[in-house]
C-alpha cells in the first residue's frame, strides 16, 4: 500500500505527544509535525474538493469567468436584504412595545420581555439557520427560503394591526385608564396570533442574520491581491447597510406610526422587505456561491465519538500507524480546504490516530481527517470572544425598552421640532453612522499610530474597544438617570411618569446613545470580520451564526435579569417597590445601570483574558513529499 507524508507548515511547535499528562520523549510521535496519509480511504462526505473553497454558480459548477461575477456589485444586491431585514427588526423592537402597551392594552413589563423573547428568538435560532446553509441549502438558497418566511411573518403582523378583530376594544380606553390598567385587555386568541405572527417574523431572521455577511464575503476573490482589503471594508459597509436600516425604521416608521396608524407603519416594513426579495432574487446571476460541505453537526459528532472510542489509545503506542488525512490537497470536506494540526485539545486528537486494528477501510465513526478534527477545535476556541459579547447585547437590548421609559419624562423638542420618544434610539445609529463614514479617513490613521497595526487595530483589539465603551455607556446612564429621578421628585413628577418634564430636555440621553453605538461599531464589526476570517471553511454560517447567538442569548438574559432584579427588589406585600418598576421615577433605574457597570467590568476582564490567549489562525500551505514505504514500515518520524 503506497502512502504519502505531509509535513504541516514551518513553524508549528513540535512538542512531544503526552498522554494523561506524561510525556515520553524516547517513543512519542512529534503529532504537531507530520501526520500520515493513506491512498485507499473512501471519503465519508463525498469526493475530495479541488481547491476547497473554489467558487461555484448557483447550479454548482465552477464559474469559467470570475470576472463576471461577485464583487461589490453582487454585495450590493445583497447589503439591500440586510437593510430591509434591520429596519423591520428595529420596526418592531421600537414599536412593539408601545403597541401591546396602547393597543392590545399589555402592562409595560409583560410588553418589554414579549419583545425581548422575539428578539432573542430572531438571533439565537440563526443557529439553525448557519447549520442549514453550511450543511445541505447553501447560505443562497438560505435566505431565500427564511426571507420568505419573513415577509409572511410581517403580513400577519400587519393584519394584527389593521383588523379590529384581532384588538381589544379601543372605545373606553383613555390615558388615566391606560395607567390604572382599566382598559380591556386583549383575549387570549387575540395574544396567541399576535405572539404567532412576531415568532414567525423572529423564525424567519434565522435565515437570513447568519448567511447574509457570510454570502456577502463569499463574492470577494480569496486569492486576490486586495482581498484583506475588500473584506475589511465590506463588513463596515454591511455594519452601514444595518445602521441605515436602523435609521429608517426609528425615523420615517415612526412617522409613518404617529400620521397614519399602526396597520401602516407595519405594513410598510411587509413592503420594504417584500421589495428587498425581489431585488435580492434579481441580483442571482451575479452571485458566487460556495458548495455545502455536509451537516457540521455529524462531523463534530464523528470526532466527538471516535474520539471517545479511542480514549484509552496511547500517543506512544507500538499499534500507532500516525495521524490520518486524505491524499493531496485536496479535503474530503467539500467547500474546505486542509487545515494544519495543532497541539491544542490534545485529546480530540485520538480521533485521528490511525491504529492497525482500524483496518483498510474503517468507519468515519471511528477514524476522522486531522482537518475535520481541526474544525472541531476551531469552532471550541472561538467559543470565548462571542461569548463575551453576550453583556453588551444585554445592554442593547436593556437601552431599547428602559431609555424610552427614560425618554417619556424628558422633553424631547429640538427647538420647534418634536422628536417622538420612540424615535430616540435613531442618535446611537446616527452615532455608527458618522463612525463608520470616517472610519477609514480618521480612525484608522489614528489607531495606526498606536498599535502599528496595517489597518489600525487587530479585531480582538476592536472588540475591546467596543466593550470599553460600553461600560462607559452604561456608567453614564446611571449617572444620570439619578440626576433624572432626583429633579422628577423635587419638581413635583414623582407619580407622573409619562408627562414630560419640561425644563430638562432628553438630549442628555445622546451621551449614552452616542458611546453604545461606537462600542457597537467596534465590537460587532470586529467580531463578524473575526468570525468569518476565522471560521472553518465549510463552516462560516456557523461561525457568523456565534455572532447572532450571543445576541440572542443578551436578549433573553435582559428578559432573566428583569424577572430576577423586580423580584429580588420588589416586595409587593411591603409596597416597595422594585428597581424597574413601571412608574420610573419611584423605581431605582439608577442602581440597575450601576449593576450593568460592575457585570461589563468583569465581562471585560474575562475577555482580556480570552483574547490574550487567543491565537489567530496561520495561513495554511501543505508541502507534499512522496515516501516509497510498505504496509510493514512505520511512515511517521520521532
Amino acid at each position: 500500500m503506497g502512502s504519502r507524508e505531509i509535513k504541516s507548515p514551518e513553524g508549528l511547535p513540535e512538542t512531544p505527544a503526552t498522554y494523561d499528562g506524561v510525556s515520553n520523549p524516547i517513543h512519542s510521535k512529534k503529532l504537531g509535525t507530520h501526520f500520515l496519509e493513506s491512498d485507499n480511504r473512501r471519503m465519508a462526505f463525498g469526493r475530495g474538493y479541488t481547491g476547497g473553497t473554489t467558487p461555484v454558480n448557483i447550479h454548482g459548477k465552477p464559474i469559467p469567468d470570475l470576472s463576471k461575477t461577485g464583487g461589490w456589485i453582487a454585495a450590493l444586491f445583497i447589503f439591500g436584504n440586510e437593510m430591509a431585514e434591520r429596519m423591520a427588526y428595529f420596526g418592531l423592537s421600537v414599536n412593539m412595545v408601545a403597541f401591546m402597551f396602547y393597543i392590545m392594552h399589555r402592562p409595560f413589563t409583560s410588553s418589554s420581555n414579549a419583545v425581548n423573547n422575539f428578539l432573542g428568538i430572531s438571533q439565537a435560532s440563526s443557529v439553525l439557520g448557519g447549520f442549514l446553509a453550511d450543511a445541505y441549502l447553501g447560505r443562497y438558497w438560505t435566505i431565500a427560503i427564511f426571507t420568505t418566511i419573513y415577509l409572511a411573518g410581517l403580513t400577519g403582523i400587519t393584519l394584527c394591526a389593521t383588523m379590529n378583530v384581532f384588538m381589544p376594544d379601543q372605545g373606553q380606553c383613555d390615558q388615566l385608564s391606560l395607567l390604572l390598567g382599566n382598559c380591556e385587555p386583549a383575549k387570549p386568541w387575540q395574544m396567541l396570533y399576535l405572539n404567532t405572527v412576531l415568532y414567525v417574523t423572529g423564525f424567519g431572521a434565522a435565515g437570513i442574520r447568519p448567511c447574509v455577511s457570510s454570502f456577502g464575503a463569499d463574492q470577494f476573490d480569496e486569492r486576490g491581491e486586495n482581498y484583506k482589503s475588500h473584506l475589511d471594508r465590506f463588513f463596515n459597509f454591511f455594519y452601514l447597510s444595518v445602521t441605515i436600516g436602523a435609521i429608517v425604521a426609528f425615523t420615517l416608521v415612526v412617522y409613518i406610526q404617529m400620521n397614519h396608524g399602526w396597520g401602516s407603519a407595519f405594513g410598510s416594513l411587509a413592503i420594504a422587505m417584500g421589495m428587498s426579495n425581489l431585488l435580492f432574487f434579481i441580483g442571482t446571476p451575479l452571485y458566487r456561491h460556495r458548495l455545502p460541505g455536509g451537516s457540521p453537526l455529524t462531523r463534530v459528532a464523528q470526532v466527538l465519538v471516535a474520539a471517545f472510542q479511542k480514549r484509552k489509545a496511547s500517543f506512544s503506542s507500538s499499534e500507532l500507524i500516525g495521524l490520518y488525512e486524505v491524499p493531496g490537497k485536496r479535503s474530503a470536506i467539500k467547500g474546505s480546504g486542509k487545515i494544519a494540526h495543532t497541539d491544542d485539545f490534545r485529546c480530540l486528537d485520538k480521533a485521528a490516530l490511525q491504529l492497525k486494528e482500524d483496518g483498510v477501510d474503517p468507519s468515519p465513526w471511528r477514524l476522522c481527517t486531522v482537518t475535520q478534527v481541526e474544525e472541531v477545535k476551531i469552532l471550541i476556541k472561538l467559543v470565548p470572544i462571542p461569548a463575551c459579547t453576550i453583556m453588551l447585547n444585554l445592554i442593547l437590548t436593556e437601552y431599547l425598552t428602559l431609555s424610552v421609559q427614560q425618554a417619556y419624562t424628558l422633553n424631547t423638542h429640538l427647538g420647534h421640532l418634536k422628536l417622538p420618544v420612540t424615535s430616540m434610539p435613531v442618535f446611537p445609529c446616527l452615532s455608527i453612522f458618522l463612525i463608520l463614514s470616517l472610519y477609514y479617513s480618521v480612525f484608522v490613521p489614528i489607531f495606526r499610530r498606536i498599535t502599528g497595526h496595517p489597518r489600525g487595530a487587530s479585531q480582538l483589539q476592536r472588540v475591546g474597544i467596543g466593550l470599553a465603551f460600553s461600560i462607559l455607556s452604561v456608567a453614564w446612564a446611571a449617572i444620570f438617570e439619578r440626576y433624572r429621578r432626583k429633579y422628577a421628585i423635587e419638581h413635583g413628577y414623582e407619580f407622573s411618569f409619562l408627562t414630560p418634564m419640561p425644563n430638562l430636555s432628553a438630549y442628555w440621553l445622546l451621551i449614552q446613545y452616542c458611546l453604545i453605538g461606537i462600542a457597537e461599531v467596534f465590537c460587532i464589526v470586529g467580531l463578524l470580520e473575526f468570525l468569518y476570517e476565522e471560521a472553518p471553511d465549510a463552516m462560516k454560517s456557523i461561525g457568523s451564526a456565534y455572532a447572532a447567538l450571543a445576541g440572542g442569548i443578551g436578549c433573553f438574559a435582559a428578559s432573566i435579569l428583569n424577572s430576577i432584579v423586580k423580584s429580588v427588589t420588589g416586595n409587593p406585600d411591603k409596597r416597595q417597590q422594585s428597581w424597574l418598576s413601571q412608574n420610573i421615577n419611584t423605581g431605582r433605574f439608577e442602581y440597575f445601570y450601576w449593576l450593568l457597570t460592575v457585570l461589563s467590568a468583569i465581562n471585560f476582564c474575562a475577555f482580556l483574558y480570552s483574547a490574550r490567549r487567543y491565537q489567530y489562525r496561520a495561513e495554511q500551505k501543505f508541502g507534499i513529499q512522496e515516501v516509497v514505504t510498505n504496509k510493514q514500515n512505520t511512515p511517521a518520524r520521532g
